[in-house]
């Protein structure tokens, strides 16, 4: 049954990371009018949506992320008339579109900080979030910035430090001042005025901090997790219960609903953390006036999730998130590639992606993770991140999953004409999209099968999971929706396993079309998915 408001649960979402995708006026960057003339091929995926990373003004020190004016484009991608078409053209293609907002931060170039830092009595003086320091001029607190080094800088017009959890031109908001998030909810009703259908919440959880500036206390060694911050940073060394996750939000969290369902829009949030990731999407998405859906980090690891792995974490979001709704996703653009990431094999990543596709949630995909596109190795005098540059060599940063599409073979991948932002790796070429639609049984088309498979089937789609079950390398469990009854089993591992099937009458449905051997051998051969609908 179609359901126009909720057309977002279990919807399969595309990333494009701006700067990447298409470049239309030769400068090496990607831009909104690229987008907009590649929109066909990402329909003719089967996504149902578009998530765009910022393309808002900034002075690019996190390429985006650092925002100077929320109610306009970067030159560098175009003019907001670019946007409006972009948006018309993925509204007749059928495809919704949700931009990337962050409010926890903004640039330090932004109005509001260059009027905030002036002087303590300036009408803005409370937006940012400020503190004096100890009685020998150190930062008020212990709190760490994800990018490195204390989360406080010291600004010599105010004699104060003022608070960052990224970059040091990365000030956050104060969430606890009542003008800031009037102002960031009408923000949202520009973007939701002008048509777009939702937003993705950046860095959902870091919008309040403890009022009181309390230390974080120290994280025992075994409970240290790198899926948030590399091992190289100490960031891991802290229990971060104090400058974010704090229940303050909640409240924020209604607001914001109330500001999208006029509009019918949606929000997906992301919540970095590796301690309560799991907890907070449940707090985050319960019930019908919170956010529709969060994203933690759980499958964007840097170890593969086995079937005990997958088995643990469907658990904990079915104890911790009963009534809520996840976002599951194995890439973007602040991690490495998973096919690198995990070490797969071209089998491999064909069962990880029906395994994605058949998951209770919502689906992000990341451009050109469909081509199966492996983590680039830029070099050090090439490398844009500055995440790398302060932890180079023993992390790289980002950019090897920011390099640009590939669309042809051809120099410039029929990326651009110009010298690329990052560079285009020579192994990337041969997996170009030209080639792959070419080629009936590439990975680009083994995608295109799999998310009409979850089309074709609502109990994928919708439908709860049971029957949860992890027997050796083998993860199995079903999806029902009304009279539909899916069963998935998937051998995640390099040796054949055994299957076995419930008791019943089942036809295959995947879109590999070789379980039916699997049924009657009673085995999965290695990295085979069997999906089976029930007769």
């Amino acid at each position: 049954m179609e359901r126009p408001q909720d057309w977002w649960r279990g919807a399969v979402i595309y990333q494009i990371y701006p700067r990447s995708f298409q470049d239309c006026n030769s400068d090496g960057v990607g831009d909104l009018a690229g987008i907009a003339q590649r929109l066909e091929y990402v329909a003719a995926l089967g996504v149902d949506a578009v998530w765009i990373s910022p393309f808002f003004p900034s002075p690019m020190a996190d390429f985006g992320y650092d925002v100077s004016d929320y109610r306009d484009v970067d030159p560098l991608f175009g003019t907001l008339a670019d946007f409006d078409a972009l948006l018309a053209r993925a509204h007749a293609l059928g495809l919704k579109v949700i931009i990337d907002l962050v409010l926890s931060h903004t640039s330090d170039q932004h109005p509001w900080f260059r009027e905030s830092r002036q002087d303590t009595q300036n009408a803005r003086k409370d937006w940012y979030v400020w503190a004096n320091p100890k009685p020998d001029g150190t930062p008020p607190n212990n709190w760490l910035s994800i990018f490195g080094g204390p989360a406080w800088e010291w600004d010599g017009g105010r004699r104060q430090y003022y608070l960052h959890n990224f970059l040091a031109s990365q000030p956050d908001l104060n969430f606890h001042h009542p003008p800031v998030q009037e102002a960031l909810l009408d923000i949202a009703r520009f973007w939701l005025a002008r048509g777009v259908d939702g937003f993705r919440l950046d860095t959902i959880n870091f919008y309040f901090h403890d009022a009181q500036l309390r230390d974080n206390p120290a994280l025992a060694p075994q409970e240290r997790n790198d899926s948030i911050a590399p091992a190289v940073n100490p960031y891991n060394y802290q229990r971060h219960i104090y400058d974010k996750n704090r229940p303050e939000n909640i409240e924020f969290l209604r607001k914001f609903r109330a500001t999208l369902d006029p509009f019918g829009a949606i929000a997906m949030g992301e919540v970095g953390d590796a301690q309560r990731g799991l907890e907070i999407l449940g707090a985050y998405t319960a019930g019908d006036a919170l956010i529709q859906t969060c994203y933690a980090f759980e499958f964007l690891a840097r170890e593969r999730p086995d079937a005990g792995r997958i088995k643990e974490v469907l658990h904990e979001v079915a104890r911790l998130a009963p009534t809520g709704w996840p976002t599951w996703a194995f890439s973007n653009h602040d991690v490495a590639r998973h096919i690198s990431r995990w070490g797969l094999c071209d089998a491999a990543a064909r069962l990880y992606t029906i395994l994605l596709i058949c998951l209770r949630g919502t689906v992000c995909l990341y451009q050109g993770e469909e081509l199966g596109l492996p983590e680039a190795a830029v070099p050090f005098e090439a490398l844009q991140d500055p995440y790398g540059k302060r932890f180079w060599p023993e992390f790289a940063g980002r950019d090897g999953s920011r390099t640009p599409m590939v669309w042809t073979a051809a120099p410039g991948a029929g990326f651009s004409t110009a010298k690329p932002w990052l560079p285009i790796p020579s192994d990337h070429l041969a997996l170009n999209v030209a080639s792959q639609e070419a080629a009936n049984d590439s990975l680009l088309q083994h995608y295109r099968s799999a998310i009409a498979l979850r089309h074709a089937s609502p109990a994928i789609a919708r439908g709860t999971l049971g029957d949860l079950r992890a027997a050796g390398p083998v993860l199995s469990f079903t999806r029902r929706l009304d009279d539909e009854e899916i069963f998935c089993a998937f051998n995640i591992g390099p040796d054949a396993a055994p299957l076995a099937v419930p008791a019943g009458t089942w036809r295959d449905v995947g879109p590999a079309g070789d379980a039916a051997g699997a049924m009657a051998a009673g085995r999965l051969n290695p990295w085979q998915a069997a999906v089976l609908r029930r007769a």
